[in-house]
């Protein structure tokens, strides 16, 4: 019963659907692999090796083809396209930190910017009939406003991973004027480019480095205290779920040929998700007690912006779109998830999946009818 459950999810549309998913290894694509493999669709993932040891990816042990493989690397990108066939492209593979950026800012354009065009040419070269393509909420010009951004705000990015991002939204509206015009579609061309945007996730199966919830995880589970370094930062943060519930209801509206859903599209939390790094910690404290905090301010720290959040209006009334937990749950879920793996090595994934299907399902939200 529950398989027919999930199968149905996005009005069935997955099912029996090739996805080739890049960055399968990472912490959203691997909670995007999984979900896409309940629903029944033939899930290709390309993406280099795991970036951390554990990883997500591993441990769900899902039955899914997976490459090896660079998105810089066009000519293997074109061979895995054309060998599988893919009904769709979901593009995660990325440079993710925005530490890591200031270090090696060559290798985080080369793969944001360079690798998104190489995917984006494989697409085109193979005929992909849709393609989302994930990138950012930091891709916008950052004014710290006390207002969430809009989809026509423009892109910018202070440091190189934002930078990036925000290139990379410019590319994708590039070749969807160029090459994937809608005024052209059905007659020159049948491929539909979406953009999605999301801001902080949490979820079980991070261990990237430099993440506030990895390091408050990580540092509890070896009896430390954990540093913070931008206590006041204020953040919109939401469960990994939510955005992908996002990422695939535009998937849906691609595959059904709807050109109206090809531009970009914001996916965050409601307004009350939106709280300071410090809050995060006393919120995640009362689920595990054994956490500890101290604040390091280092002025001669790397710029990380203060407030960034999304307005997410045209997704919640074009494609009734709203987020299911609230940030209370979030956090729970979250903290429990580790606390789980740390304790017994048990593995809530599938459980946190089912829990945030059957409560879309309580909202009547439309994707989960």
């Amino acid at each position: 019963m529950e398989n027919v459950v999930m199968r149905k999810l996005f009005g069935g549309i997955y099912e029996g659907k090739t996805v080739f998913l890049t960055g399968h290894t990472g912490f959203k694509g691997s909670w995007l692999a999984l979900w896409l493999h309940e629903m029944g669709a033939k899930v290709i993932g390309y993406s280099l090796e795991a970036p951390t040891n554990p990883n997500h990816i591993s441990l769900l042990k899902l039955p899914i083809t997976s490459i090896v493989g660079d998105i810089r690397d066009l000519e293997s990108l074109n061979r895995a396209m054309a060998q599988h066939k893919p009904d769709i492209v979901f593009h995660l593979a990325a440079q993710p930190l925005v530490r890591l950026s200031y270090e090696n800012p060559i290798e985080t354009y080369e793969t944001n910017v360079i690798g998104t065009l190489k995917v984006l040419e494989a697409c085109r070269a193979n005929g992909v009939k849709a393609i989302v393509n994930i990138t950012s909420d930091k891709a916008y010009e950052n004014r710290e406003w006390v207002w969430g951004y809009r989809e026509n705000d423009p892109m910018g990015g202070y440091d190189p991973y934002s930078s990036s991002k925000g290139a990379a939204e410019l590319l994708a509206s590039s070749y969807r004027n160029s090459y994937f015009n809608l005024d052209k579609y059905g007659v020159t061309h049948h491929t539909l480019l979406a953009s999605c945007r999301a801001g902080n996730v949490i979820g079980g199966g991070d261990w990237a480095k430099d993440r506030l919830m990895t390091d408050i995880m990580l540092s509890v589970s070896q009896g430390k205290k954990v540093t913070i370094r931008n206590p006041y930062a204020t953040r919109p943060w939401q469960h990994v779920l939510e955005p992908l519930s996002g990422y695939l209801a535009i998937g849906q509206k691609l595959l059904e040929g709807k050109k109206e859903f090809a531009e970009g599209w914001n996916f965050g939390p409601s307004d009350e998700g939106s709280i300071t790094v410090e809050e995060v910690v006393n919120h995640v404290k009362k689920h595990w007690d054994k956490i500890d905090y101290e604040i390091h301010r280092d002025p001669n720290a790397l710029h990380e912006a203060n407030l960034l959040k999304l307005d997410c209006s045209k997704a919640h009334i074009r494609l009734k779109w709203k987020d299911v937990w609230e940030s209370q749950t979030t956090f729970e879920k979250t903290v429990k998830w580790y606390k789980a793996y740390y304790g017994t090595a048990a593995l809530s994934t599938m459980d946190n999946l089912r829990q945030y299907v059957s409560d879309a399902k309580e909202k009547h939200l439309e994707w989960a009818r």
